[in-house]
Order: C-alpha cells, then structure tokens, then sequence
C-alpha cells in the first residue's frame, strides 16, 4: 500500500498488489473546484486513468494499478496549483493535464532531460492559454517557428482558438499591428444572397467563430475599439483580393472550403512581417462536387517547403465534450469502411 498524507510521505506498495494513495488538500473551497461540482473532475479522471477515487472532504483516496495512480497524483496536485494561483478550471483543463500525465508516463520512468514538463502556453493579458494535447502543443510550437502554419483536422482540436489566441499575443506584444480573420462565405451550399440584410449583416454569421474566440481571449472594451480603428479586420476572403498583408498576423478559418485559386490568392497576399496562420476540417468540405478543395492542394504542393509547417490533428486532440472524439471516429471510420468497399 502507498500512503501520501499531507507531509507527503510515501510508504512503497508491495510489489504486485494494487496501489492507494490519499492526498489531503490544505484548503477546502480550492478542493472542491478541484474535484468538481459533483465529483465530475474525479469521474472524468477515474474513467481516463483507470482509478478508483473516494473523496471525504479535502482528502481523497484513490486506488488502482501503479501507473494509474502515480498519474492521478501528479493530474491532482497539477490542477491544484493551477488553482491556488487563480487560474479558472474547466473539464478541459483537466483533460488536458490527464493526457499530459499519460504522455509522460509513470513518475518511476518519467526523465526530465527527455520529457516534456508540459505543454507550451500562450501568455495573453487577460489569462493563459495552455495547450491540452500534444497536437495543440505541437501546433503552438509551429506557430512560433513558421511564418506559415497549416493546422488541419476533425473539430474541436482547437485549430481556430490557438490560431487567434496566438495572433492576438503578436498584438498584444507590438510584434504585429493588426490582426486579420477571414473565412470563405460559402457554408453548406449556402451563398451571401441566402442571407437578409446589408454585407456586413451577410458576413457577421460566417465569422461568428472568429468573434467568439477575440471575444475569449480579449477584453471586450479592446476588441471593440481595435475593430472600429480597423486594428482587427474581420472579412469574407474575397476582400483579400489584390491586398499585400503587412506587419498583420493573418488567419483564413475553415480553408477547406476554398477552392485552388483562391487558396493561392491568399496565400501570395503574405507581406513583410506578417504571419499567416491557415485552418481546416478536410473531411467538411461544403465546395460543389467535383471541386478541388484548396486547403488538400496547397498542403500538399507546400510538403517540405522551409518556412512553412504543418500539424494535422487528430481525434485524440478533441478537447470539446468527450462524445464529439467519439462521434468523429465514428464517422471516419464509416468513411474508411466505404473507401475499402470501393477499392474492392
């Protein structure tokens, strides 16, 4: 049996059996945010990591193999410091610090010299933004190397949130002026004349995301004043025509949905000093049948190029509700299975 009180002494299992630990928390009121409203934050570990948690009070017990419960150690304690310095704590966080933990490994064979202490973060004025994948960290990575980055993949990985989570850190630090969002005003077969309204009526539902996530990572007073002095610019992708983007971090959302040339359009709108940041979901696009998608042509003509990176997420890096990485992998695997019936 491993017992961890709250001087943190630990007394080695025997070798083979079950391991218990119980971790005591010195303050009450962080505790309970950290186990959740319910115990949902233990739940959700106990699935993931294969434990048994018993909570009284601040202490809690958990029990399973080694491995699991080394990691639940280091995923509590973790997420307990991020709230004792004030940081919010929401189920993405929590899987965050789970898939770090299993990343790592086991405290017996984790080595510093080789493994990541954590994920990258974004430092933004109005709070922190962690990666909690290793695509997301990955991603962050790319993003502060390449003057270009592609991030593609299945929704909710975060592709567009990190990308303007990092455009406006580049803002924030003077290292930009402005920061340019774009999206192609094509969704579901649906064109800006569908819509009632002037154009900036007809665009505001296309870019909603994009507002969402300034509206996350900003201050709202900020976002409003930097959009009426044009500091951010927030336009359907035609706007981008005949334009050279310069000293701007630049991001084109939902590329997938671009055709060849306008894809090139874009790409060749890259000025000096500017970053350009370009995301897609492959597997949604909405183009009419028979139309080459721009997003699958240019990450595949740009493989290799210097300057230029590439993440590809994966249904592992889904940090939104748990089913949706479920409900992915159940769709691609649908689309394989229907691939393998037509190669047959």
């Amino acid at each position: 049996m491993r017992t961890l009180g709250p001087n943190n002494s630990v007394i080695p299992s025997t070798e083979g059996a079950p391991t218990q630990i119980t971790l005591a928390f010195d303050d009450n009121r962080f505790a309970s945010v950290l186990f959740g409203q319910y115990g949902q934050n233990l739940a959700l570990i106990e699935r993931r990591l294969g434990v048994v948690a018993d909570q009284r009070g601040n202490h809690v017990t958990l029990e399973g193999s080694r491995d699991g419960v080394e990691q639940t150690q280091r995923v509590l304690e973790g997420l307990y410091e991020q709230i004792k310095r004030g940081n919010d704590l929401v189920a993405g966080d929590v899987e965050g610090a789970i898939r770090l933990a299993i990343a790592q490994g086991s405290l017996f064979d984790f080595d510093p010299t080789t493994t990541r202490p954590s994920f990258e973060e974004i430092n933004l004025r109005k709070r922190p933004v962690r990666a909690r994948t290793t695509g997301q960290d990955a991603y962050i990575r790319a993003l502060r190397r390449s003057a270009l980055v592609f991030g593609t993949g299945p929704a909710g990985t975060g592709k567009t949130w990190l990308a303007v989570a990092h455009a406006v850190s580049l803002f924030e630090r003077k290292e930009v002026d402005r920061i340019i969002l774009s999206r192609p005003a094509v969704e579901a077969g649906e064109r800006l004349g569908f819509l009632p309204g002037d154009l900036r009526e007809k665009v505001d539902p296309y870019l909603r995301p994009v507002y969402d996530a300034l509206f996350d990572l900003m201050d709202a007073r900020i976002v409003e004043r930097a959009l009426q002095t044009n500091e951010i610019e927030i336009a359907p992708l035609a706007f981008m025509r005949g334009r050279t983007l310069s000293n701007a971090a630049i991001i084109l959302d939902e590329a997938q949905n671009t055709t060849a040339m306008q894809m090139k359009m874009f790409l060749t709108r890259l000025g000096e000093n500017s970053r350009m940041i370009v995301t897609g979901d492959p597997s949604q696009v909405d183009l009419p049948p028979g139309q080459t998608s721009g997003l699958a042509e240019a990450t595949r003509l740009l493989d290799g190029v210097e300057g230029i990176g590439h993440v590809v997420f994966t249904a592992e890096d889904i940090v939104r509700h748990e089913l949706v990485a479920r409900i992915v992998d159940a769709y691609d695997k649908a689309a394989a299975s229907r691939r393998f019936e037509i190669k047959e």
